[in-house]
């Protein structure tokens, strides 16, 4: 029998309830929402560390960040000495690549993928055969949410680019072993540059408007903690409510670009016969505050932003699959990437001991997955527990406490009614951490951070993203 070829897709900053497929009527994402309807999507599914690197690095190892130490993007090296995904299917006979943006530290480092191009090749290639035509040359940075079309043909962007390298691989690949491939498209992170094709699109379909709970009618009634990130990445509470609808528009068309492009991946699958015998796995490493609360950016446990779109389509016709259109409810995670991929490749007596993820097929066959996800993220701490979700800040040591059954949008702080579920959710996040995640801790609990007052955050924290083409970096979008 065959080994199954697995490919990995990768959006980045793409929040969970941007698929028409999951009820969202202002967007259009036809493959997408094939994906869903031949496969699994799962409801579900959260990021543990809401931020690029983190989020990649639990994706490749199968623990979550507050085991292997980076639970922010630095210049730490989480998958240093540690099995990784790319590495023990290299092992295993399978033909490995990495396409697009990885965030690895060390950048070039290929932690077990065979061969490996980065979104930084791309802007090379672009410089080198067709100067004065690439993508991101407007001057808008990589965390300004502010709107500005493209500068490059839509087939000359760095997301088709992903695609059509990922089309190369596939038909220049030894046919005689299985592949893992992971192509990971870098949009819609800003900045939120469609082509003018895409953004036309939207022009006239009214956008929903952003959440906003009674724990943060104002700005400055929102618990100092839970606002860092907005005021370092995006500045969200600037934008107006018509803004943040023209912000949506072009954030929306970003998501279809990427849509349109994998069309173009899964053509070339169905030509070259590789449907048949390929699981397709779809998600992304967070998702964008995009208004919601007044908020922008990722680095919290807000939906906005941990939560993710996961789908899962498996191999052969659409018709003949036992999951087809099937829609799993239960807790999921990017660690549980990792233990579905091994047992893919029929690699599940190799997964290391420290995984604690769960097969995601075996989940949504029924199998009982994980009772809570804890996160870890900078200064942020979740719990996220059936229908409960306990937010926590270490500065300042504010909470927040949500039932999600009740309160999808997490417009009702309960905390303050609930304080024996806050009590026993921040024990329960104490627990977990003395067991995996030591280094967090001191004397046990959660060291309080002092954080600057909103005015000083706004001044001296905002990082708009500047990039220059000269530097080689794998963080251009």
């Amino acid at each position: 029998m065959t080994a199954s070829n697995i490919l990995l897709i990768t959006t980045d900053q793409q929040r969970w309830d941007t698929l028409h497929c999951a009820g969202n009527p202002a967007i259009f994402t036809p493959h997408l929402n094939w994906l869903a309807d031949t496969g699994i999507r799962y409801s579900r599914a959260y990021s543990d560390c809401p931020v690029c690197m983190p989020a990649r690095a639990t994706m490749m190892t199968g623990v979550p960040a507050y085991v292997h130490g980076a639970t922010a993007n630095t210049d730490a090296e989480p998958m240093r000495g540690r099995s990784t995904l790319p590495g023990m299917l290299t092992a295993a006979g399978y033909q490995t690549r990495a396409q697009g943006k990885m965030h690895f530290h060390p950048m070039r480092h290929r932690f077990g993928f065979e061969t490996m191009e980065l979104s930084y090749d791309y802007y090379r290639f672009m410089q080198k055969y067709f100067p004065g035509e690439v993508g991101g040359a407007h001057g808008y940075g990589q965390n300004e949410l502010e709107p500005i079309l493209g500068t490059a043909k839509p087939s000359q962007t760095l997301t088709r680019w992903v695609v059509d390298r990922s089309v190369d691989f596939l038909e220049t690949r030894d046919s005689e072993k299985p592949f893992f491939l992971w192509s990971s498209i870098s949009k819609p992170h800003p900045p939120l540059d469609p082509s003018p094709e895409f953004w036309e699109i939207y022009r006239d379909i009214p956008m929903p408007d952003p959440v906003i709970g009674d724990w943060a009618e104002t700005v400055e009634g929102i618990p100092a903690g839970f606002l860092k990130s907005t005021c370092s990445l995006g500045n969200g509470y600037r934008f107006s409510q018509e803004q943040w609808c023209t912000i949506r528009r072009a954030y929306y068309a970003c998501i279809s670009e990427v849509d349109a492009a994998l069309g173009i991946l899964f053509s070339r699958m169905r030509e070259l016969g590789l449907l048949d015998n390929t699981w397709i796995i779809f998600t992304s490493d967070h998702g964008e505050m995009l208004g919601d609360h007044h908020m922008s950016a990722k680095n919290s446990f807000f939906e906005g932003s941990a939560h993710i779109p996961l789908l899962i389509r498996p191999p052969g016709q659409w018709d003949e699959h036992p999951l087809r259109g099937r829609v799993c409810d239960a807790l999921v995670s990017l660690q549980d990437i990792f233990p579905t991929c091994m047992n893919l490749a029929d690699c599940g007596e190799s997964i290391p001991r420290e995984v604690s993820g769960n097969d995601l097929l075996e989940v949504a066959n029924g199998a009982r997955g994980r009772e809570a996800i804890v996160g870890v993220c900078g200064e942020q701490y979740a719990v996220i527990e059936r229908d409960w979700k306990y937010l926590f800040s270490s500065v300042g040591g504010s909470c927040l406490l949500f039932n999600l059954a009740n309160d999808p949008g997490e417009t009702v702080d309960v905390s303050r009614a609930d304080p024996e579920r806050c009590a026993r959710m921040h024990r329960y996040l104490l627990e977990e951490l003395s067991d995996r995640g030591k280094s967090l801790l001191r004397g046990g609990e959660i060291p309080e951070t002092t954080g600057r007052p909103l005015a000083d955050e706004r001044r001296w924290n905002s990082w708009p993203g500047f990039h220059s083409f000269e530097v080689e970096t794998d963080l251009l979008h």
